[in-house]
């Protein structure tokens, strides 16, 4: 290693260790500092290379520090310390252990300096992010989440192939922009790995099948990271990617259509990750480094990216604390909870008002950016569809999350409703401080703004882009009130890419259960009988002639020597020289014979 240098995701993987080792009555404690001595440290962070590890014929980079990985590496340990303090109260330690390890890989993929240490992480973040989902302990949780682990599975196929060509095309593993004016085979490999991950269709079913089925808790984890560690990988190895603006904008719609119909609070916030993504992954598309528009749109990305990961979170924690509270988040089972839960119904509002660009919330001085930089570098199909998809996240995230939940007709049970109550005070201070953040930014955006990584100008607060924003937010509402009966909440499931793999799933389950089981069953009998049965016989008739032929003439043979042998023991006279002594003597006395006869003769 280059030098002595903690890394923010250090901190929380030595949490993690730490943590089960805490007596209950300190573990709190542990839990609030912990998250916070990591954020401290990425606050202390000064550019430069650091942590570096020679391993093989590589120099593994753990700590690439730049403007661009700090404004990521800031908000997500930032998230870290609000979505622990979220789920304090939880008193399963393996959840929060799963938590830190996949908020610790996800700053750990953001800091990596080459593609290595970036596979490691990722790898890392997909299997510990899927214990957030298996630890609901509902049966569609855990179905949910293998089918999430599956899925990222064949994504780092492709991201390790990727890499493994690129090193093998440039003999470099450097984390660095790629060639994405003229791709090659890795180049488009490791966008599959980075795109998946980012959700972008038809590779992101996976988000809402797995967000909607995670625990109250973990669901506020997991729309911070993996996303957005996707978009900081396209920014920094694809920006300038044509591809990925109409891949974008693909999904802005796509996300936006699917959000208005579903009917669970917390899908329709997972389909809605899928199209405010879809801004950013546009904003790379558009991103140049070398031109002031294109380090705008850059620039937009990450400044979407930093106010997603705060207000998307606050609404998972709003409707997670629904969730949490009365055990239900389908809209056709809620309603009319504004005098039970008020704070949670204005923390929420926060939110979707964030989200949806109104001014003075963060989204409006963020996805301008992106949207502008369409206009400016006149790719104005993109831009006006980006504008398009805006006014359907007002539809249903701004207007149809709080109507149809604090609002409208009562749907709930008298259990919901008897158990309905704003929730403890470290989810309320959570949402409290997410809620403030959201303003804070809208208001006052140079503390976003300073940490972007161009110094590219733009100003939101114009008359231009207030009233423009205005019309269209009224716009929408308009359109709500009007078709209010067309949007009332249904029993029903919107089927998706996934419906595909399910069935597919359940068909290969099927077949492995059904006729493939039944043929190894039969062919088992077969060999039983026409293989195993002659063979045991054989065996039990060779193992019978053996004990009773083989061992029986061995044995008699043994036993006539042994006789033999003690029946010649008893003719022997003593000891050996005794017997060469008298053997000696009878020949000496035969030979002295012989000699006398022979000289008489």
């Amino acid at each position: 290693m280059s030098e002595f240098w903690i890394h923010p995701a250090l901190v929380l993987f030595a949490g993690c260790v730490l943590l089960p080792l805490v007596p209950e009555r300190m573990r709190k404690a542990v839990l609030l500092g912990v998250p916070s001595f990591a954020f401290a440290r990425m606050l202390t962070l000064e550019a430069g290379v650091f942590g570096e590890v020679t391993f093989l014929d590589w120099t593994l980079t753990f700590g690439r520090v730049d403007a661009l990985s700090i404004v990521f590496g800031h908000i997500m340990c930032l998230m870290a310390v609000i979505a622990t303090l979220y789920g304090l109260h939880v008193k399963r330690v393996e959840e929060h252990v799963a938590s830190w390890v996949y908020a610790g890989s996800s700053i750990g993929a953001i800091f990596a300096g080459d593609l290595l240490t970036l596979f490691l992480f990722w790898e890392l973040m997909a299997l510990s992010s899927v214990f957030l989902i298996w630890f609901r302990g509902r049966s569609g949780s855990m179905q949910a989440g293998y089918r999430y682990l599956l899925v990222h599975m064949a994504g780092g196929v492709a991201l390790l192939a990727g890499i493994v060509l690129h090193y093998k095309g440039t003999g470099s593993m450097a984390f660095v922009a790629m060639d994405v004016g003229n791709p090659s085979a890795a180049v488009w490999l490791i966008m599959v790995g980075f795109i998946l991950n980012a959700a972008v269709p038809p590779l992101h079913a996976w988000l809402p099948d797995a967000y909607g089925e995670a625990t109250f808790n973990g669901s506020v984890f997991l729309c911070a990271f993996t996303t957005k560690t996707a978009v900081y990988a396209l920014c920094r190895g694809m920006p300038g990617f044509d591809v990925l603006v109409p891949l974008g904008v693909v999904m802005a719609l796509y996300g936006v259509v699917y959000a208005v119909l579903e009917n669970d609070s917390r899908r329709l916030l997972a389909y809605h990750i899928i199209s405010q993504v879809g801004y950013m992954v546009a904003g790379v598309g558009l991103g140049d480094p070398d031109t002031a528009v294109g380090q705008l749109a850059l620039n937009g990305v990450c400044a979407h990216a930093f106010a997603h990961i705060l207000y998307k979170g606050l609404l998972f924690m709003g409707t997670g604390t629904v969730l949490h509270m009365t055990g239900e988040s389908r809209f056709s089972r809620l309603g009319g909870l504004y005098l039970k839960m008020p704070w949670t119904f204005l923390f929420t509002l926060v939110g979707g008002l964030s989200i949806s660009a109104f001014p003075l919330f963060s989204g409006f001085v963020s996805k301008s950016m992106i949207v502008a930089a369409g206009f400016e570098s006149h790719t104005l199909w993109a831009a006006f569809l980006l504008m398009l998809a805006s006014a359907g996240t007002f539809l249903h995230t701004g207007l149809k999350v709080p109507y149809f939940i604090w609002f409208g007709k009562n749907h709930c049970s008298k259990e919901t409703w008897e158990r309905a109550a704003d929730p403890g005070w470290n989810m309320t201070a959570a949402m409290a401080l997410t809620a403030f953040l959201c303003v804070f930014i809208g208001c006052y955006t140079p503390y976003l703004y300073d940490m972007l990584p161009y110094t590219a100008a733009y100003e939101p607060y114009t008359s231009y882009h207030v009233s423009e924003t205005m019309q269209v937010l009224l716009f929408t509402a308009l359109g709500f009130f009007l078709f209010l009966k067309k949007l009332e909440p249904e029993e029903k499931i919107s089927l998706d890419l996934d419906y595909f793999y399910r069935k597919g799933a359940a068909a290969f389950y099927w077949i492995a259960r059904t006729p493939v089981q039944a043929l190894d069953r039969d062919w088992g009998e077969a060999w039983r009988q026409l293989a195993l049965v002659p063979t045991m016989a054989w065996a039990r008739f060779v193992a019978r002639f053996d004990n009773q032929v083989v061992d029986g003439i061995v044995d008699g043979v043994g036993a006539t020597v042994r006789g033999l042998g003690a029946r010649l023991r008893g003719l022997q006279r003593g000891s050996l020289q005794e017997s060469l002594t008298v053997a000696a003597a009878v020949t000496a006395c035969v030979v002295i014979a012989v000699l006398l006869l022979t000289r008489g003769s």
